[in-house]
């Protein structure tokens, strides 16, 4: 795709928690905690006019869905503050000293005095119904490849709590993680295609990394994608949390919203205006009393009711796909699980199917008077479920009309998206009174100048000498958590550097592809391995089920991996009574091939002997054994 032509746009919102001492307006520690809670609170948000009498659109997105919010903590993590029930203390000045000199390192220039805000968000996800942020400086620009890109700005601000459950009626959250400091860098949407975004976005993670300042792990970085085309709308993606993904979300949302464009294009050609589409709500509840339908006959066995609803001239176009796994039905779906609460939609494009009949299908469209050019889409629930789930199913289809909606949407571990709310308006900033400005001081900048870290670039080039790494490996490490311990684990133990890189990102990526959590796997059993390795007492070979064994064990150590998996190395003696013994047992196959018994002896005695034994030290057994036996048969 000739992304330029398009007019694709994208600005990256980078978030990442800083490690401190304490959090942002508090003196609790910034960790979570993993126990059972020690107390329990609720609360129900709502949204509040600005001073011109306006209210956040997104915020009344949120307060309309009429959701308890349960708050989970414990004494450690949290405090008062946490709970809204103090007021905030003092900014973390270690937290905006990180923030400045990371505005210095990218040229970003520092406001001259730091003003707390609040950012109106009702969604639970901060006990306030706003989050405090604070502009630390302007502008700035990064340099991936051959390309500078420009910054808007450097925010500091407090992390959201964590949610931990969601159903109709409540949300559930922690708020431990509430608090914890936060940089989020902002560039301008001078991104012009996927890849390049995801470069950026690695650009920006190694500099961050590069300050030694950061936290690390799942969870502790995040990305915000601000994604447009010609012709479409700005659309917020919120929550991705893997970087080697950004450019498949890109890639997504631009096949969405040109698909998008054509759909609005055609229902121009079909003639199709806004006041076509009427709220006319149906009961076809009788009409499929004896569907084979589980789904329907779930519903009506619990006296819900089926409703129907007509789109002229949207036959077709709902069941198209916008890009993989995602149409418009799709999105028609999301919006009516949001605002009515049922499980989902069916609509003509896809029926006859899902145990519908082509006869019910003719008996709809006939009670419902559609035409070959309409499409009809019901939903089962609760008469009311029903009603304002067509509802939400209408206004999506007036917005096709227009093409893209501008909207918030949240990100799918495969890079598909979701809708959440829509775009929040201009209403939803305000002073924050509780907490004093700060100056930003001619000397303090200068006495953070002399703390600014050695550039990625040049980190990049001393990887490559030092430890005599190509260029892939090098910046695979240090686009990595694990940089540190790379450093650590090379200096201290006696193992190849380039099998530490490998094992510390394409390995762990690997057992992650296979479903296990390598969160669970601690850097202290990541470094007793290679220590393990250092002394000959493990084989490289065993690293991969070792991680995965180690997974699903966060507690365990790699020598109780080693034994659980029947790893543990074997003696240069054990190894020669079993060479031996292969010998003896494949005899025929040693007087017929020879020497070349070689390879299919060792094919079987890596099946069974892999990682309890060097590789080379089963070849050089195995081919003495060959030989002195050779030599006996000639004898």
């Amino acid at each position: 795709m000739e992304y330029a032509k398009i007019g694709l746009k994208v600005g990256l919102e980078i978030h990442q928690e800083l490690e401190t001492s304490h959090k942002l307006f508090c003196s609790c520690p910034p960790k979570l905690f993993k126990g059972p809670p020690e107390f329990i609170f609720t609360r129900l948000l709502r949204p509040s006019q600005s001073e011109l009498g306006e209210i956040d659109p997104a915020a009344l997105f949120e307060f309309l869905q009429g959701k308890m919010i349960i708050y989970e903590g414990d004494c450690e993590t949290s405090c008062l503050v946490e709970m809204d029930e103090e007021p905030p203390h003092k900014l973390n000045e270690e937290a905006l000293d990180t923030s400045l000199i990371v505005a210095l390192m990218t040229d970003s220039n520092p406001v001259d005095e730091v003003h707390v805000m609040r950012k109106i968000v009702v969604d639970g996800s901060n006990t306030t119904g706003f989050q405090r942020t604070c502009v630390v400086s302007l502008g700035g620009s990064i340099k991936s490849g051959e390309k500078t890109y420009e910054l808007e700005q450097i925010c500091l601000e407090e992390d959201a709590a964590r949610k931990i459950g969601d159903d109709a009626s409540a949300t559930r959250f922690r708020i431990d993680r509430l608090g914890i400091p936060l940089i989020e860098i902002s560039t301008a949407p001078n991104i012009h295609d996927p890849k390049e975004a995801q470069e950026v976005a690695f650009a920006i993670g190694r500099i961050l990394r590069s300050t030694g300042r950061v936290r690390r792990g799942l969870g502790t970085i995040r990305q915000d994608l601000n994604i447009s085309v010609a012709g479409g709308a700005v659309i917020e993606i919120k929550g991705v949390q893997k970087l080697e993904l950004i450019s498949k979300v890109v890639e997504y949302e631009t096949l969405r919203q040109l698909n998008l464009i054509e759909i609005s294009s055609e229902l121009q050609k079909r003639n199709i205006k806004d006041s076509d589409l009427q709220e006319e709500f149906i009961d076809v509840t009788e009409l499929f009393r004896n569907t084979k339908s589980k789904i329907i006959k779930s519903a009506t066995a619990k006296n819900q009711r089926v409703y129907a609803l007509k789109l002229p001239g949207f036959s077709g176009l709902i069941g198209r796909e916008l890009y993989p796994k995602r149409r418009l039905g799709t999105e028609m779906a999301d919006r009516a699980r949001f605002y009515g609460g049922v499980k989902g939609i069916f609509h003509t494009d896809e029926l006859p199917g899902y145990d519908i009949l082509e006869e019910e299908v003719r008996s709809l469209k006939d009670e419902v008077k559609a035409s070959e050019n309409d499409a009809v889409v019901i939903v089962a629930g609760e008469a009311d479920e029903c009603r304002n789930a067509l509802s939400a199913v209408l206004k999506r289809a007036k917005e096709a009309l227009q093409g893209v909606p501008a909207e918030t949407r949240a990100a799918n571990e495969d890079g598909t998206t979701f809708f959440t709310r829509p775009r929040p308006g201009a209403a939803r900033m305000y002073p924050e009174t509780d907490v004093i400005s700060i100056p930003i001081t001619s000397q303090r900048l200068e006495s953070l100048r002399r703390l600014i870290p050695e550039p990625p670039e040049e980190k990049l080039k001393k990887l490559m000498k030092e430890y005599t790494l190509n260029e892939k490996l090098a910046k695979q490490i240090l686009e990595s958590d694990f940089q540190e311990l790379f450093e650590k684990i090379v200096k201290e133990m006696n193992v190849s550097p380039t099998l530490v890189v490998v094992t510390l990102t394409e390995t762990l990526k690997s057992i992650a592809r296979e479903g296990c959590v390598v969160e669970n796997i601690t850097e202290k059993n990541l470094f007793e391995i290679f220590r393990l390795i250092g002394e000959g007492r493990m084989y490289k070979e065993a690293i991969y089920e070792t991680l995965k064994w180690l997974s699903n064990n966060s507690e365990a150590s790699p020598l109780e991996a080693l034994k659980a998996l029947n790893l543990e190395t074997i003696s240069r003696e054990e190894l020669r009574r079993i060479v031996e013994l292969k010998i003896s047992e494949n005899k025929m196959m040693l007087e017929k091939l020879g020497e070349k018994a070689l390879g299919p002896l060792i094919g079987i005695l890596m099946k069974e002997l892999r990682g309890k034994v060097s590789p080379d030290e089963i070849r050089n057994q195995l081919k003495s054994a060959i030989t002195t036996f050779i030599k006996d048969r000639k004898e």
